[in-house]
């Protein structure tokens, strides 16, 4: 399995992205949203990668984060969800508008995707509406595991260790905005955790949680728990 390609642009189409690692060249395919960060050819660049494997093809799959990998992953086991149709809601939503999307129901963002259709968005939003709040907890764990940071790449002039085998990295605008997803990701998780030892379902839970990220995006998570839990409490 290849878990993750880290190496210079080559070039870049349409669908996919040609990763030159150390004079191999791996042809890796991402959403749009994934395929606008990345830097121009002779940049450095990195991604975390999902391996298709069929008995007459192999094909690689990139993200930027760990949560949109999984994200894809989940899409795919759905019926009538192969990995073009995956890497459009991706691409159209992103990993948390998916995440909102799912947990609430919304059957319109998830077939505003292009080639999705009303039948498809449907079995998606009914399919995973349970797992939804799995994936949200994992966002928390991923961030934590990788210090709140995507892929990063090296510098482009040290893809190769120094000699002194210690690479200096910086973050591109690519790692930045990814960052930027796990951060979220990691605040949700937070406050579903959160919500869910007050006692309150993983469902009703994570629908909350949703839906208060939704209407203020940059929230903190103790300021996404209160959010949450107005949305919980019993109305009239």
């Amino acid at each position: 399995m290849i878990g993750k390609i880290s190496g210079r642009v080559e070039y870049r189409t349409t669908d996919h992205v040609l990763i030159d690692v150390h004079g191999v060249g791996y042809v890796v395919y991402c959403s749009d949203r994934v395929l606008a960060t990345l830097p121009p050819a002779g940049e450095a660049v990195a991604l975390y990668t999902d391996l298709l494997v069929r008995e007459d093809l192999l094909q690689l799959f990139g993200f930027s984060t760990l949560l949109e990998k999984e994200w894809h992953r989940l899409l795919m086991s759905v019926q009538g969800i192969g990995a073009k149709a995956s890497l459009a809601i991706l691409g159209t939503l992103g990993a948390d508008g998916v995440s909102r999307a799912i947990t609430l129901g919304d059957v319109t963002a998830i077939k505003a995707a292009k080639g999705i259709g009303p039948k498809t968005a449907q079995r998606v939003v009914i399919e995973l509406k349970d797992k939804a709040p799995q994936i949200m907890a994992l966002g928390g764990t991923l961030s934590q595991a990788m210090g709140e940071a995507p892929a990063e790449p090296q510098r482009a002039d040290d893809v190769i260790d120094d000699a002194d085998g210690a690479p200096t990295k910086v973050r591109s605008g690519a790692s930045a905005r990814g960052a930027a997803a796990q951060a979220a990701a990691s605040v949700q998780a937070d406050a579903l955790s959160a919500l869910s030892n007050l006692g309150y379902g993983p469902s009703e839970a994570a629908q909350a949680v949703a839906e208060a990220a939704g209407d203020v995006p940059d929230a903190e998570a103790a300021d996404l728990i209160r959010l949450a839990l107005k949305l919980l409490a019993p109305k009239g």
